[in-house]
């Protein structure tokens, strides 16, 4: 369960009755969407239903059973969420703003190069100056995800910026290949690999290119610096390697 401090309130007015339920305010969304995959349980902070929720009324058993058929509160909860609305204070609606503006931000500098400068990598603080300065405003209702699209036709006038991958052979030598190739494995899809006679490995990696700083400091810290990389820049040099 989650704490109050979380949770939002859902409601229904349905049959001359009000009925509220606690939620966590994203899994609300996901659950009207009909995209929620989680346990109920981890994302409600009372396995309740309520007349009114901020005062702890609890509606008539009968008044449950005759609008959804039983008085079971988990059953009627995701009833409540679906058919209902959700009930944000301003206080939640900016907290719900940033976490997305935050997300959004990782997840566009994690992808997205700079065409100008050698296709290097758009740190987040100018993914986040760049959007303040075209005016883009993230939709707390809605999944980062489903606004990075839109956040990228903002940052076109602005930077210079496009979604890419990067395909990255790398070495390690024998002392760090065992430990080493699988936390470099965690960086996107593994092309091909080998594991060379004296014990070393030697890996192709293909993954978002605004990863690349961070997966050469991550070849550094499994190799102690003495892992070697070299971007590959035709994948179709791969099949004849």
């Amino acid at each position: 369960m989650i704490s109050l401090d979380e949770a939002v309130t859902a409601r229904l007015e349905t049959h001359g009755e009000r009925f509220e339920v606690l939620v966590d305010p994203d899994a609300a969304l996901e659950i009207k969407r009909g995209e929620f995959e989680g346990e109920l349980e981890d994302v409600i902070a009372a396995r309740d239903v309520f007349e009114n929720a901020s005062r702890g009324d609890r509606p008539a058993e009968e008044d449950l059973e005759e609008v959804f058929g039983t008085t079971d509160p988990m059953e009627i909860i995701p009833e409540v969420i679906e058919r209902g609305e959700i009930q944000i204070t301003a206080e939640q609606r900016e907290e719900m703003q940033e976490r997305k503006k935050r997300k959004l931000i990782n997840t566009i500098s994690r992808n997205a190069i700079n065409p100008q400068m050698d296709d290097a990598p758009h740190p987040p603080e100018r993914i986040e100056s760049a959007l303040e300065e075209a005016g883009f405003t993230v939709d707390p209702m809605e999944p980062a995800e489903q606004q990075v699209d839109d956040a990228l036709d903002a940052l076109r006038p602005v930077i210079p910026i496009r979604f890419e991958e990067v395909t990255v052979a790398v070495s390690l030598p024998a002392d760090y290949a065992g430990s080493g190739q699988a936390k470099l494995r965690e960086f996107g899809e593994l092309e091909r690999e080998e594991w060379q006679a004296d014990g070393s490995w030697v890996g192709v990696l293909t993954f978002p290119a605004g990863m690349q700083n961070d997966f050469y400091e991550r070849v550094n810290e499994v190799s102690s610096g003495e892992g070697e990389t070299q971007i590959i820049k035709d994948k179709d040099d791969l099949k004849t390697r």
